[in-house]
C-alpha cells in the first residue's frame, strides 16, 4: 500500500507535468502549438517543458517513496541522543510518530484522489483528442463589434495615417468601434479573412475572429460588418471578404463587400 501511495504521488507530480510537456513539444514540432500560444510566446512554453522533461529523467534517481521519508534522519538521530534507559521508549515515540504522520484524514484523502483522477483525465484527454481551433459555433453566441481589449488608440492613430495594409479583423473592430472620425476611413479598401457569423438581417452578416495576447484563455471575438447582398458562405464558415469601408448617414462604419469567397480555414486561425 505505502509503495501504491508512493507512484500516485510520483504520477501526480512528475508523471502529469512530463505529460503536459511531451504534449507541448509535440505541438511546437507539428507546427500545431499556434492553436493555443501566441507565436511570440512558444518558445518560453517549448523552453520550460524541455526543463520539466530534463527534471523528470533526473527523478528517477530518487528512490520511490524518499519524497515521503524527509526529517526522519533528523528524527532518528535525535532519537539516538537519548540514554540507554530511555532508548526503547524513545524509538517507540519516534514510530508512533510516523505513523501519525503518515496518517492521513478520510477527507483529504478522498479529495486528492477525486483531483488526482479530474487532473489524470484532462491530461489524458489532451494527449488523446486531435488539436483544433476555438469553434466559430462557440462564438455565434457571443459575436459582436466591440473592440478588442488592448487595441486602442494606436490602432485607431495608425488607421488614420492610412497604414492599414496589415489590419485584420480585430484591428478594424477597434477602429469601427471607436473611431471619432468615422468619414475619414470612408473609401479604405480591405481585404479580410474570417467566419460567418448572423448580423442585421437583410443587411449583410458579421465577419469574426478571435484574437490572442498570450495563449487561448485570454482569446477575445471580434467581428466587422459586412453589407453584401449576395449569397454569403454558411454561418460558421470561413470565407475572404474583398470590399471597401464606408460611413452610413448616422456615423457607422461596415464594409460595402466586392466578393465574399469561401476559404478553407487557415492554417493559423487567430489573430494576435
Amino acid at each position: 500500500m505505502p509503495r501504491l501511495g508512493s507512484l500516485g504521488t510520483r504520477w501526480l507530480g512528475v508523471g502529469l507535468a512530463s505529460a503536459l510537456a511531451v504534449l507541448t513539444v509535440g505541438l511546437a514540432v507539428t507546427g500545431r502549438l499556434s492553436l493555443y500560444i501566441n507565436p511570440e510566446s512558444a518558445w518560453f512554453a517549448v523552453g520550460m517543458s524541455v526543463i520539466v522533461l530534463i527534471g523528470a529523467v533526473a527523478s528517477f534517481a530518487l528512490p520511490l517513496g524518499a519524497e515521503e521519508d524527509h526529517g526522519h534522519d533528523h528524527e532518528d538521530a535525535g532519537a539516538a541522543r537519548h540514554t540507554d534507559a530511555d532508548h526503547g521508549r524513545a524509538s517507540m515515540e519516534t514510530e508512533e510518530g510516523h505513523a501519525h504522520a503518515h496518517a492521513r484524514h478520510p477527507v483529504a484523502l478522498a479529495g486528492t484522489v477525486i483531483a488526482g483522477v479530474l487532473a489524470s483525465a484532462v491530461v489524458i484527454g489532451a494527449l488523446a483528442l486531435p488539436p483544433s481551433s476555438l469553434s466559430p459555433q462557440f462564438a455565434s453566441t457571443s459575436t459582436s463589434t466591440t473592440p478588442v481589449l488592448f487595441g486602442g488608440r494606436d490602432v485607431v492613430t495608425l488607421a488614420s495615417t492610412g497604414d492599414t495594409a496589415t489590419f485584420g479583423v480585430g484591428e478594424w473592430a477597434t477602429v469601427f468601434a471607436t473611431a471619432t472620425d468615422p468619414a475619414s476611413f470612408d473609401g479604405d479598401a480591405v481585404t479580410l479573412t474570417g467566419f460567418v457569423a448572423p448580423g442585421d438581417a437583410g443587411t449583410g452578416f458579421l465577419l469574426s475572429r478571435f484574437v490572442i495576447t498570450h495563449c487561448v484563455i485570454d482569446a477575445q471575438l471580434a467581428a466587422v460588418p459586412i453589407s453584401w447582398g449576395g449569397t454569403a458562405a454558411p454561418e460558421g464558415e470561413w470565407a475572404t471578404v474583398t470590399g471597401t469601408v464606408r460611413s452610413d448617414s448616422a456615423g457607422r462604419l461596415h464594409i460595402a463587400a466586392e466578393s465574399v469567397e469561401a476559404v478553407p480555414e487557415p492554417e493559423d486561425p487567430y489573430e494576435y
